[in-house]
C-alpha cells in the first residue's frame, strides 16, 4: 500500500481539490491518502469560509483517509515555515510521497532549483534579503537569487518550500507534482475547475458557485464578518501599548498602525494604507491575525511540533493509525471518542 501525503487549506473545497484526490487514486490505486489541513486561519492571513471540522468531513467524504491538523502557529506564517511543518507531519506518519499542484509540472526543474538553495543557503538567504530590500516582490527576488529566468507562480513557490524542507531535513518522503489546471490570480474564469480565490470572489459578487464545487460544499460555506473583525482589531490596536510584542509586528510598523487606524473603516483600507514594498499584502494580513489572536514573538519562539492531532479518519485510516502509533517519534493526540 502506498502512503500518499497532501497539504491543503480547502478555502473552499472545490473541483480542483477533488481532481487532485482522484488523480492520486488513479496513479496509486492501492493507496492511503493523508491530508495535512490548515484550519480556521490560513497561510495568507485569511479566515477560512469553511470550518476545519466541516473541511475534515468533506475531505473524508471525497476520498481522504486521514486528516491531520496543521497547528495555527505554523499555518499562519511564511511559506517555508508552513511547508516545513506540514512535511514534518507527513514524514512522521511515514508517507512515501507528497503530491502537490504545480504550474510548471516539472519536478526535475524544481528539484534542481532546491538543490542550489540547500547547497548555498547562506549566500541564497543573503541575496533574497538584498533583493527584497530593493523593493522587488518575492518571486522576482527568488529568480534573481537563483540567477534564473524561471517564472515563479504561487503553487511552484510552495512546491519549492516543500522540496526544500525534504532536502534540508534529509527526509525519505518523495515530492510529486500534478499539473495545476487553473490560475490562482485569475478571478474571471468560468471553467469547471477554477481557483479558490476565484470562487471566493464570485461569492463576494453574489454569483452562484455550484458549478465549481462538489455537490455538498455549498452547505458548509460561512460568511466571515470582516466588519466585526475590524472593530475588534481597531480596539486592540488603539488600546494595546505593546503591539511590537506580537508576531510579525516589526520595524516600527506598530507606529504606523497606531497612526492610521482611526482614519480607516475596514481591514482592506488599513492594509492599503500601510502596504509598501517591504510590507506585502499577505505579510500584513498574517500580522493582523497574530494581533487579533494574541500570538506573541515569545510564544512563537517556545512552540515546537511535539504532538500530531488527527481531525478525522475513515476505517482504513483508523487501522493505519493503530498500526503505526507506537512507532512515531512525535506522538498522536487523539480525541478520546475516536478510541484508537
Amino acid at each position: 500500500m502506498n502512503i500518499i501525503g497532501i497539504v491543503c487549506e480547502y478555502n473552499p473545497f472545490h473541483n480542483g481539490h477533488l481532481y487532485h484526490i482522484n488523480i492520486i487514486k488513479e496513479l496509486y490505486p492501492d493507496s492511503l491518502i493523508i491530508l495535512v489541513l490548515n484550519g480556521y486561519f490560513l497561510q495568507r492571513g485569511e479566515i477560512s469560509i469553511i470550518s476545519k471540522e466541516d473541511k475534515t468531513s468533506l475531505a473524508i467524504e471525497y476520498g481522504v483517509d486521514i486528516v491531520l491538523e496543521l497547528p495555527f502557529v505554523f499555518g499562519t506564517q511564511s511559506a517555508d515555515i508552513f511547508a516545513d511543518n506540514s512535511i514534518k507531519i507527513l514524514e512522521t506518519l511515514k508517507c512515501q510521497f507528497v503530491v502537490f499542484g504545480s504550474e510548471c509540472n516539472d519536478i526535475q526543474k524544481l528539484n534542481s532549483l532546491c538543490d542550489y538553495v540547500v547547497n548555498n543557503e547562506n549566500e541564497y538567504n543573503k541575496d533574497i534579503k538584498k533583493y527584497l530590500k530593493e523593493g522587488v516582490n518575492y518571486p522576482t527576488a527568488l529568480a534573481k537569487a537563483l540567477n534564473t529566468d524561471f517564472e515563479f507562480k504561487p503553487n511552484d513557490l510552495l512546491a519549492i518550500s516543500y522540496i526544500k524542507a525534504i532536502k534540508k531535513n534529509n527526509y525519505s518522503i518523495k515530492p510529486l507534482a500534478i499539473q495545476r489546471t487553473s490560475d490562482y490570480l485569475d478571478l474571471e474564469s468560468k471553467d469547471n475547475i477554477i481557483s479558490a480565490s476565484n470562487i471566493r470572489n464570485k461569492l463576494n459578487n453574489k454569483e452562484d458557485i455550484k458549478k465549481y464545487v462538489p455537490k455538498k460544499v455549498t452547505n458548509y460555506i460561512n460568511n466571515v464578518d470582516y466588519d466585526k473583525l475590524f472593530e475588534l482589531l481597531k480596539f486592540k490596536i488603539i488600546t494595546d501599548d505593546n503591539l511590537n510584542a506580537y508576531l510579525d509586528v516589526d520595524e516600527g510598523i506598530e507606529n504606523r498602525l497606531k497612526r492610521v487606524i482611526t482614519e480607516t473603516t475596514s481591514i482592506e483600507e488599513l492594509i492599503e494604507k500601510i502596504k509598501s514594498k517591504r510590507w506585502t499584502y499577505n505579510k500584513i494580513r498574517r500580522m493582523i491575525i497574530h494581533i487579533l489572536i494574541g500570538l506573541t514573538k515569545e510564544d512563537n519562539g517556545n512552540i515546537v511540533l511535539n504532538y500530531i492531532r488527527p481531525l478525522g479518519f475513515n476505517s482504513k485510516g483508523k487501522d493505519y493509525l493503530n498500526k503505526i502509533k507506537k512507532n512515531l517519534n512525535i506522538p498522536l493526540r487523539v480525541n478520546k471518542d475516536y478510541l484508537l
